[in-house]
């Protein structure tokens, strides 16, 4: 998977079984741009996810991909050859979307044999697919239904066999689990990830929804404002953000202004503490990125910090405590019950410190003091009508 221009270069190794490039791609729409001198190679048979806001460009990406889209600058490359004018139909790129587009007309068997028909391949062929096909999406018995008499998730499970049944080398999903409700969006969620293991082709799926991404993907490719900002496993992008942007984007977390005094040294919040990162310049302001659930809470005298809690809200498997710091509002998530207005303590392993370089995103996020549940709902609830 390749990396930003800043960021690390890969070693050769990396790079093996590299399927599909972007070279130097950007693209604008009325004059806005949406994707900036983007560089991207995908290897095969992973399990890629475009991760980001509304309006980052991860959905113009797919499209570049798919072929509904050309770049004003910049190539696609499929194995080593330039796409970049070659139409969708002609790509070895099949694609699900959010609105499954299926065919109201026809009923399931018909709806994922479509393109086996237009192929005009025999007829004993078509049906051992689509039998195949169905058995795999766990439709069998459906053949002869109105996909308008299935649910959503049925109907994203005929989608998903319609695009694999031509046997692409790569299946793009834009939001397709979107519509559905939170505990069918999370069975598809593992249905999807199976389905690619089982098949062994490259997946590459948009979202903006962060704990689909980590629970999907091999890869997840961060982006913002028509930028990568990281690429890395999801272990490596939740652990190691490499900016506050990300920190954020990925999860809770509190960042916080901070002077890396020495390796493994810094200070933030009026105290020095013990981390576990080197390799700044002394004296370097950096960000600091604490996990809430990586947060004690103690009795005040014990704390390396001590604050004031001003609201706590009950999550089902722990407590969301917001507590004033110095005029800084820290999340913590734990267990423990404590009450609206007490005094507590804070005990921060050195595990639990991550240093990040400054950036443009620096001090944009991280202080919990206009946080809400509701805020936030409502903007994760708006749709994309991003590129």
């Amino acid at each position: 998977m390749n990396k930003p221009e800043n960021d690390t270069a890969l070693t050769p190794s990396d790079a093996s079984g590299k399927l599909i490039e972007l070279r130097g791609v950007s693209k604008s729409f009325d004059g806005e741009p949406v994707l900036k001198n983007f560089n991207l190679y995908i290897r095969d048979k992973e399990f890629v996810t475009l991760l980001g806001p509304s309006g980052c460009g991860k959905t113009t990406t797919l499209r570049l991909i798919g072929g509904f889209e050309t770049p004003d600058e910049g190539s696609i490359i499929f194995e080593g050859k330039d796409i970049t004018d070659v139409p969708p139909h002609a790509r070895q790129v099949n694609t699900v979307f959010q609105r499954y587009a299926l065919f109201p007309h026809l009923n399931v068997y018909d709806n994922i044999a479509f393109g086996l028909r237009l192929k005009k391949l025999p007829k004993t062929e078509i049906d051992e697919r689509v039998h195949k096909m169905l058995d795999m999406v766990m439709l069998k018995g459906f053949e002869r239904r109105k996909v308008s008499s299935l649910s959503g998730g049925q109907q994203q499970r005929v989608a998903i066999a319609r695009s694999l049944i031509n046997e692409p080398r790569v299946l793009l999903l834009d939001e397709p689990l979107g519509a559905l409700d939170l505990k069918l969006r999370k069975d598809m969620q593992k249905e999807l990830k199976s389905i690619q293991q089982a098949i062994g082709i490259t997946f590459i799926y948009v979202t903006h929804d962060q704990e689909e991404a980590l629970s999907m993907s091999d890869i997840i490719v961060v982006m913002s404002d028509g930028e990568i900002q990281q690429i890395g496993t999801p272990t490596d992008i939740y652990n190691e953000p490499k900016n506050a942007f990300v920190a954020d984007f990925i999860g809770e977390s509190n960042i916080l202004d901070g002077t890396m005094l020495a390796d493994c040294k810094v200070k933030f919040a009026g105290h020095t503490f013990t981390c576990v990162d080197s390799g700044f310049a002394p004296n370097e302001s950096v960000d600091v990125v604490v996990r809430p659930e990586d947060v004690d809470v103690v009795e005040p005298g014990k704390g390396m910090l001590t604050g004031t809690v001003t609201s706590v809200t009950f999550k089902g498997v722990h407590y969301e405590i917001i507590v004033d710091i110095k005029g800084f509002k820290w999340m913590i998530q734990s267990t423990d019950y404590v009450s609206e207005g007490a005094t507590i303590g804070v005990y921060i392993e050195p595990e639990a410190i991550h240093i990040m370089k400054k950036s443009k995103y620096s001090g944009m996020f991280g202080d919990y003091s206009s946080y809400s549940d509701e805020l936030e709902e409502l903007s994760n609830a708006e749709e994309e009508e991003e590129e």
